[in-house]
């Protein structure tokens, strides 16, 4: 039987970088075919109602900023133990939500295994749809990350023919009735 696995993008697609793991997901969505034991979750803003995802699937990865020190668009993955671990460095909203949902459902025997594929932005401050182009240049290595970490669950996607790039995806979620218009 085939573990059951959820993808969630997180981030606020208000400010800037913020929204690279909803974009990220998006992109996941409208490029490749998604198996059945496989659900992309466009996390949002959507809070203590991913909770729910944690119980209900055996592997959640969760795509992110993170708020090392480093350079941005540098990208790191870590599973949800090593991130409550992290201490005072949790500096997002994002980051802090994340850990309070999984201290609170660590304490539940049925929980899956989480894992943290994250990057570093640029710019999580100013209020601008889009992605600063140092972040933009990585998404296709956010997305490398991403693919490698399914791939190690069994989950390998297979593309669409039509495949929409990253700038494209990003104006369809950050511009929703431009989609439904044409």
């Amino acid at each position: 039987m085939h573990k059951k696995i959820a993808l969630i993008g997180m981030g606020n697609i208000m400010f800037h970088d913020e929204g690279l793991g909803t974009y990220l997901a998006k992109y996941l969505e409208y490029n490749y075919q998604i198996p059945q034991n496989l659900e992309i979750v466009d996390g949002g803003l959507l809070g203590f109602s991913l909770m729910t995802y944690y119980q209900e699937f055996d592997k959640i990865l969760i795509v992110s900023t993170n708020s090392k020190e480093g350079l941005a668009g540098s990208i790191s993955r870590y599973s949800g133990e090593e991130m409550m671990s992290m201490g005072t460095t949790r500096q997002t909203a994002n980051e802090v939500e994340l850990t309070m949902m999984l201290e609170i459902c660590s304490f539940h025997e049925e929980m899956g295994e989480v894992e943290l594929i994250t990057m570093i932005p640029k710019d999580i401050i100013d209020v601008c749809n889009g992605l600063t182009s140092t972040v933009l240049q990585k998404m296709p290595e956010l997305l490398d990350a991403t693919l490698d970490a399914l791939k190690e669950e069994s989950i390998i996607l297979k593309a669409k023919e039509q495949m929409l790039t990253f700038d494209e995806v990003i104006h369809q979620v950050a511009n929703p009735m431009t989609q439904r218009m044409s």
